[in-house]
This record gives structure tokens, sequence and C-alpha cells, in this order.
């Protein structure tokens, strides 16, 4: 089976983890299993993207604060919340609070299954979409003063000459920093340094 993509279990119920671990490594998707939301919440700053399953009675970090601390932290990871029978009031605050979906215990496999497949799909294209532009805000933030205000300049239109009559500088220099600005930003041509400024927030429509 190829990977279907990650998924996180929080549980505090062994024999829950590991019924869930047989189904979803069956079905194709990597799994890793936590035994509380403080030990996954510890190391979700390293993990790659995925579907979090998580239980919303646990000892400790409850999956109602898992909710609350991934939304602290603007994770893009989906989060579905199991439930015991009759926690509904609890479920539709985990929806409130940012889960995609709850469970009521017991429940059928496929649905599980199927429920992750949607979640990871629908919220994948975010979560890229925010990798990227976290690593276009690392770029420019690698600019020196001088090679923003170059930057700027070439996002508003204006000519190497332009640039060089405004701060005063030669139009040989501006070359030369306009050179740095492409590198830094890993620009291939002005297109794209524009499309990166876009998505940085720095050309205000």
């Amino acid at each position: 089976m190829t990977n279907k993509g990650h998924v996180y279990v929080i549980d505090d119920d062994a024999a829950m983890r590991d019924s869930l671990n047989f189904l979803l490594d069956s079905s194709g998707f990597g799994v890793t299993l936590f035994e509380n939301a403080k030990d996954f919440i510890d190391t979700l700053p390293g993990l790659a993207f995925g579907c979090v399953v998580s239980d919303v009675r646990m000892p400790g970090l409850d999956g109602i604060e898992l909710l609350k601390r991934m939304k602290a932290q603007n994770s893009p990871f989906p989060i579905l919340i199991m439930t015991g029978h009759g926690d509904v009031p609890l479920a539709v605050e985990a929806m409130k609070l940012g889960a995609v979906d709850f469970l009521e215990k017991p429940f059928e496999d496929d649905r599980l299954i199927t429920m992750i497949e949607t979640a990871i799909r629908q919220a994948e294209p975010a979560a890229k979409s925010e990798a990227i532009s976290q690593d276009i805000a690392a770029r420019v933030a690698s600019l020196s003063p001088r090679e923003r205000q170059v930057m700027e300049g070439l996002i508003a239109g204006l000519s190497n000459k332009l640039i060089a009559r405004e701060y005063d500088i030669s139009p040989r220099t501006i070359e030369v920093y306009r050179a740095n600005v492409m590198t830094k930003m890993q620009a291939g041509s002005l297109s794209e340094l524009v499309r990166m400024a876009m998505r940085a927030g720095m050309l205000n429509d």
C-alpha cells in the first residue's frame, strides 16, 4: 500500500490506540501514536503535515484544550475528534474550535477512513500554501534595508535609473542590489518577484 498521508492518533486507551494503528496502517496511512495530548503538542513543530485523530476525554490535556492550543499555533493540521456516547455538546464545542468533524465511538472503520482522506485532501493545499508563505517571508527578512528598498522599487515598476535617483546612488550600484535581491528571493524573473511580493503582503491593492 502507498502512504496516503500521516495520521496522528491521540488516545489514552491503549487498546483503542492499537486497533486504530492496525486499521490505519493496513489502509495505507503512516501512523504515529500518542497516549496524551501534551506529548503530541511538544512534538508538533517537527511533525510532517497530517490528520490528527484525538479522543475528546483524556486526563491532563483533553481534546478541547488540544484544539485551543493548535489554534493558538495556527496549525494547519485537520483534527477529527472521537467522542464517547452522549458527548455531543463537547463535540459541538470541538467543531466551533476548528475540529473538522467528530465521530461517536464505537464507529465504523470505513467512516473513519473516509473522513481522514477527506480531511487531508481539503487541508493539504492550505498547509502547503502556508509553508510557502512562511518561506517567502523568511526570504524577505533576509534582505538588507537597502535591498528591501530596491525590491520595493522594482515591484512598484520603477526602472534602475529611477530607483537610483530616489536613493541618490548610482544605477550601477542598483544593479548589484537588484542581483542580490533576485538571488536572495530565489526569483528567476521580475514577474516571479512580484508574485512573491504579493504573497508576502508587500503589495497592497
